[in-house]
């Protein structure tokens, strides 16, 4: 294993000796020590200090699921069974299996937060969902994007059955009345069923009135 002394890691980095001794201090990134406490750095910690995946291709194939609420438990476990049959029908093997139950919007969920500390440390090499939003209700190409500096590619399943946009926008304005409802009212009370249900049938009637206007006269 190459070691770096403090000089030779701080030209890489393009950074200076006393940085690298403050980022040690801070615990930001600690040195290895030498029996006579000389600071020594890997390859390693280059590859993680630059914010570029280590030369070792990544190997695990992760299944990701995610659910909104606990009453949906028959939906995740048939959401996992579809992404097993998947894989096991492309000849893929799979490492490990994730799953939330949680609103999309939450970027703190347990597993989500798991699963992308995987893939920045390199370990995976793709992550499969069944669609967009069980990962993420926004933001998904910033993700994917991201995933990918790290040699790991997001394989969206249901990519035939996307929505159209008018119905993407529609189910994402019901996910943010859901969350902020949840907020100011708790989630499983009256007041936030009851907003959540107005909003809902609000956008359901605009478009049902959008349908029905005659066509213009040419």
């Amino acid at each position: 294993m190459k070691l770096y002394t403090i000089s030779e890691f701080a030209e890489k980095l393009g950074v200076s000796v006393s940085t690298l001794r403050a980022w040690d201090k801070e615990g930001k990134l600690v040195a290895l020590r030498t029996p006579t406490n000389k600071r020594r750095y890997t390859e390693e910690m280059l590859y993680r200090a630059l914010g570029i995946k280590n030369r070792q291709e990544p190997k695990k194939i992760v299944l990701y699921a995610r659910v909104s609420s606990a009453g949906q438990k028959p939906d995740l476990e048939n959401q996992l069974e579809y992404l097993k049959d998947f894989a096991a029908g492309k000849g893929l093997t799979v490492d490990e299996i994730l799953f939330d139950v949680g609103s999309a919007l939450n970027y703190k969920r347990k597993n989500f937060l798991k699963l992308c500390g995987m893939v920045t440390r390199g370990e995976i090499k793709t992550v499969i969902v069944a669609h967009k939003d069980r990962l993420v209700r926004f933001g998904f190409e910033f993700f994917e994007d991201l995933f990918a500096k790290f040699g790991c590619e997001i394989l969206v399943v249901n990519k035939a059955e996307d929505m159209s946009p008018a119905q993407e926008l529609t189910e994402d304005l019901i996910s943010i009345v859901q969350h902020f409802a949840a907020r100011l009212y708790g989630q499983r009370t009256y007041k936030a069923r009851k907003l959540t249900r107005t909003v809902r049938e609000a956008l359901k009637n605009a478009a049902d009135s959008k349908t029905e206007e005659p066509a213009a006269e040419q």
